[in-house]
């Protein structure tokens, strides 16, 4: 049985993994960490490590489970993993270099698996731990990596995804409004990516508010804001809203790229839009799924949408260079969406469903073909 739902992997689990969960700690530089290996059937596992106050073995595990199927649906020499570190990422700079060096030399004797970017972490905390233990991915251009959120790699597969989806759902890019939930790496590079295929972006939050504008938000204006650590809601022009009203701007296409369950079953009813393009990591709980697609809501599932960032990875780690990476992210993405949108339509079931079970066909043809446990 395959999930990628909310049921804790602790009491249990099922044939696919967690294979590993391993909690790391070292008191003598504050390191609290989870790390969970959830299948190397394909090959090491690759999955970001995240940096938060507020993280758990569960959502390790659901953030693992996502990547397994990521990487599985992809056709990736890669399995699923997921880290959690527990900080601030706004700490002071030494301090968070000493914290995520020592993680990486906790994280050492787990040799099959690839840490990446993630929230609360980035290119340079990714050369911090190969230059430990020389094992990642996401890594500075200077020393040969594809820097996933300088290039955006994983807001170009979100793009490329509503790009695809739009037409199942009655529409196209071309002046589209579209709302993002979160403005951090996924969410910047998911808007101007889209702005560049004609839509426009009507709304955004981060964690601290959310602004409107029916007219249009200024990308480059909201980007300013940001680089200088200020919130979304200091935009000088538009209308300020509570985080929990964005649900229900109106709009064409609503994208959550921030924390795990931004819809949920007490606020899905709310979504004014045609199409949900999900952008960050299990982003909608199994019952807003299902009552999207009771009300005919378009809905393309985190795994499928979100690939970009470890399509990429993979290929760095294989020694490609960006305009491979590019490319297989269009093709992998564009691919995916496709055809899980048409078999969902074609035999009425959900995305969710026909996305689960295109995972669920290629996990298990590469569990039959390695010897992997």
């Amino acid at each position: 049985m395959i999930t990628h739902g909310d049921r804790d992997p602790l009491a249990f689990g099922d044939d696919i993994g967690p294979e590993k969960i391993v909690f790391l700690r070292t008191p003598s530089v504050g390191l609290r960490a989870i790390v969970v290996i959830d299948n190397t059937a394909a090959g090491p596992a690759i999955g970001g490590a995240r940096m938060a106050p507020d993280v758990s073995a569960l959502e390790c595990f659901r953030l693992a489970r996502a990547m397994t199927l990521k990487n599985a649906t992809c056709g990736l020499r890669h399995g699923g993993a997921k880290s959690v570190i527990f900080g601030d990422p706004g700490m002071p700079a030494d301090q968070k270099e000493e914290l995520i060096r020592a993680f990486a030399n906790a994280i050492a004797p787990l040799e099959n698996y690839i840490p990446g970017p993630d929230m609360g972490t980035d290119e340079t905390a990714m050369g911090f731990v190969h230059d430990e233990i020389g094992r990642a991915v996401g890594l500075p251009a200077e020393i040969g990596g594809i820097p996933l959120d300088q290039i955006g790699a994983t807001g170009y597969g979100v793009a490329i995804a509503a790009e695809v989806a739009a037409p199942f759902a009655g529409l196209t890019l071309e002046g589209a409004r579209v709302v993002l939930q979160g403005f951090g790496a996924v969410g910047e590079h998911t808007a101007r990516f889209l702005e560049l295929k004609g839509a426009r972006l009507v709304g955004v939050a981060d964690i601290t508010g959310a602004v409107t504008d029916p007219e249009g938000l200024d990308i480059d204006a909201l980007a300013r804001l940001k680089k200088a650590g200020r919130s979304v809601v200091e935009y000088p022009r538009g209308r300020t809203i509570p985080n929990d009203s964005l649900v229900a701007v109106p709009c064409d296409i609503w994208i959550p790229a921030a924390r795990p369950d931004a819809l949920r079953a007490d606020n899905v009813g709310r979504l004014n839009c045609r199409l949900v393009v999900q952008g960050a990591n299990v982003p909608v709980t199994h019952d807003a799924a299902r009552v999207m697609h009771e009300r005919g809501l378009i809905s393309v599932p985190d795994f499928i949408a979100n690939a970009g960032g470890v399509i990429a990875a993979a290929v760095e780690y294989d020694g490609g260079v960006k305009a491979t990476a590019m490319a297989a992210i269009e093709e992998k993405v564009g691919g995916n969406t496709r055809l899980t949108l048409q078999h969902a339509r074609e035999r009425k079931i959900s995305p969710l469903e026909a996305a689960m079970a295109l995972a669920t066909d290629r996990l298990t043809k590469i569990m039959q073909l390695r010897r992997w446990r």
